[in-house]
């Protein structure tokens, strides 16, 4: 390779100055050296130092220059020569178009050039079609693309396989993929790249039975997948949840010798935590050699949507330690987890990373930020990051209108609800009916539930109708409650039914709950453990001893077991995990205890009703460190469910700190 700065003079001698009347033959042979320095060019410096030698030999061949500066995606310089070229040929509109998709992503840019193709007289071609089909896909754009389309039978290229690969892209992304698939029906010989279009047009479209059932086709029809098939199919299996077919990818990967590259791992770690499969998904996860941030954004997106934020967060932290560093993508999945957890400290880190960085308008950046805060009790950083946010989404009016909702700020939720200048979707009506179960407004719950589908157009979903439930039993208007149950048009889930037995129990109606109780016991796929010692109480009090007990045994048939509560400390930037009913893994010098019970005395203070259940503690004493002092809690409350908590006791100066989960 040359070096730039030795460049002038290693074209300067191979290429003198012409005198005036150099034959024309000596001429052609100039011009054959130039085309191939150009092809070994590498750099745009070296470009320049050609353009200028052909310059100074009266070589005016910009067309030539125009695909190598297109090729090393320098786009000022490309569009400068391509500007001052007074007739640029067919060739040259060809690289430009290529260049505006695929390098630079400018596709009004590339469709405008295509006009301006066809007005100058010149011919598109296959290789033209190709990328304005790209253009159109990208921008969605279909109108114009049919029009293109239709074009092709004028010149012939109908039947061109390469512009029908990505005329069904085009037609894939645009949503119509009954015309793509009319497209690849009417390709008589199919090749790899045909079906691996149809395949990826299917899943870029949502299609994923059809895909699945295409790739199935493709086998029996003998062709053997490739690495592009695998991947579009692993995206389809993900969304199904099919693992069958997903493991049967994976061991076609390893007969093909496909290794766990950077497309390739991303895709099976994610069909394997789709599937809930999350070992699986860590072995693929742990076998790539090389992991990119794609494959750790993968890996830390499985254990936080599967519920295993502690993991994600350590996953995260492992993700620093190898100097990988984290995207938007990144940030707002770990944000996520932060929330689950209560790690209220890594998030705040999290956020001056992202000042730091320039992602802090990032809109899902953001947004995981005012969700988290909310989830960590912040309301007032929420509240920061919601009003500095520049531009706001649906998502972001969502967490901030649920922050309020979960905290009790009821006027606060529906005020901003109120103020929202995106449309509400389902979600945001969760949070606004949440937001009425907390403050006990029936009249406007209600009112807000008509709203969802006479204003909006919105139909109601099961969690509407269970906070619409949920807040008439709380109201202790059982029969309303049990009325506008089976209004539902689906069947109740055992949380819609448990709302309103936690209510039965609460206010001894043993009339509803009986009817709630004999649902639920006819649910084979009911699990909550909750529900049924709940009803099994409730017959016990209704003197119904043998039911009672027919309800304890249905619950062991099943294997339904409580499950213990759990909740989290953050200490020195560490996340420490604590059960209900466990020990704690160290305590304070002082009285636990004494804080503990004086902890409870303050809850019944405050709004916290025990009447129904009872306390018990678990407290262990260890003098061998001043510095956490960390309890569990149990409460048996009206859904008779485990819930526990842990507190942390620190040292800020002259102030001592209580953090409690």
């Amino acid at each position: 390779m040359l070096k730039p700065k030795k460049l002038a003079f290693s074209i300067s001698r191979q290429f003198p100055s012409l005198k005036p009347k150099q034959p024309e033959e000596a001429r052609r042979d100039l011009v054959g050296d130039f085309l191939l320095r150009l092809k070994k060019c590498v750099s745009v410096n070296q470009l320049r130092e050609i353009q200028a030698q052909m310059l100074l030999n009266s070589v005016d061949k910009p067309n030539f220059l125009i695909p190598k500066a297109v090729e090393l995606g320098d786009f000022t310089h490309a569009s400068l020569l391509f500007s001052a070229t007074e007739e640029p040929n067919h060739y040259s509109f060809n690289f430009m178009i290529r260049g505006l998709t695929n390098t630079w992503h400018d596709h009004v840019g590339a469709l405008s050039l295509y006009r301006r193709m066809k007005v100058s007289g010149l011919r598109p071609d296959n290789f033209t079609y190709n990328f304005v089909f790209v253009a159109c896909g990208n921008l969605l754009e279909i109108r114009v693309g049919r029009s293109v389309h239709s074009s092709l039978f004028k010149v012939g290229l109908e039947r061109d396989d390469h512009v029908n690969h990505s005329l069904i892209t085009m037609y894939a992304k645009c949503g119509f993929v009954e015309y793509a698939r009319k497209v690849f029906d009417e390709i008589t010989e199919k090749d790899m790249v045909s079906w691996n279009s149809m395949i990826a047009g299917y899943s870029l479209a949502g299609k994923a039975e059809d895909a699945v059932g295409l790739f199935r086709r493709m086998e029996e029809e003998g062709v053997e997948p490739d690495e592009r098939t695998l991947v579009s199919v692993l995206g389809a299996c993900a969304h199904l949840g099919d693992l069958k077919t997903g493991r049967l990818l994976e061991d076609i990967a390893i007969r093909k010798k496909i290794g766990l590259n950077a497309f390739l791992g991303p895709k099976l770690i994610s069909m394997y935590g789709k599937c809930g499969e999350l070992d699986s998904a860590r072995r693929v996860f742990n076998q790539m050699v090389s992991k990119d941030r794609v494959a750790w954004n993968a890996m830390i997106t499985v254990y936080s949507q599967n519920g295993r934020s502690m993991e994600a967060i350590k996953l995260f932290r492992e993700m620093e330690d190898s100097r990988v560093s984290p995207d938007a993508v990144t940030l707002s999945t770990v944000l996520s987890a932060c929330g689950s957890v209560g790690a209220f400290e890594l998030g705040k880190r999290i956020e001056s990373y992202a000042s730091e960085t320039g992602l802090q308008h990032n809109i899902y950046v953001a947004t995981g930020l005012v969700d988290m805060y909310g989830k960590c009790g912040s309301i007032e950083d929420a509240l920061r990051v919601f009003e500095s946010m520049p531009v706001k989404t649906e998502a972001t009016w969502n967490a901030m209108i649920s922050t309020y909702a979960h905290h009790g700020h009821a006027q606060e939720a529906l005020l901003l609800f109120s103020q929202m200048s995106a449309p509400p979707s389902d979600v945001t009506f969760v949070g606004v009916l949440s937001a009425c179960v907390h403050a006990g407004l029936v009249d406007q719950g209600r009112r807000y539930f008509h709203e969802m589908s006479s204003s909006f157009g919105l139909v109601p979903k099961i969690e509407h109708y269970t906070n619409v439930i949920d807040l008439l039993a709380r109201a202790g208007m059982l029969n309303e409650a049990w009325e506008f149950m089976e209004k539902f048009p689906g069947k109740p889930d055992e949380i819609m039914l448990g709302a309103v037995l936690g209510a039965c129990q609460k206010r001894k109606d043993v009339v509803v709950g009986g009817k709630v109780m004999k649902m639920l016991i006819e649910m084979e796929e009911a699990k909550n453990a909750g529900n049924y010692v709940i009803s099994s109480k409730v017959y016990a009090d209704m003197k119904m001893w043998d039911e009672s007990a027919k309800v304890r045994a249905l619950m062991r048939d099943r294997g339904v077991v409580k499950t213990p509560g759990c909740s989290w400390i953050e200490m020195d930037g560490e996340m420490m995990e604590f059960n209900a009913g466990s020990d704690c893994l160290q305590c304070g010098r002082e009285d636990a205890g004494s804080l503990l019970g004086l902890l409870v005395e303050e809850m019944k203070k405050g709004r916290c009703d025990f009447s129904s259940g009872s306390l018990s503690f678990v407290v262990s004493s260890d003098d061998e460190s001043g510095a956490k002092c960390c309890r569990s809690l149990k409460t048996q409350e009206s859904m008779n469910q485990y819930a526990s908590f842990a507190f942390d006791t620190y040292n800020v100066g002259t102030k001592r700190w209580l953090q409690m989960s």
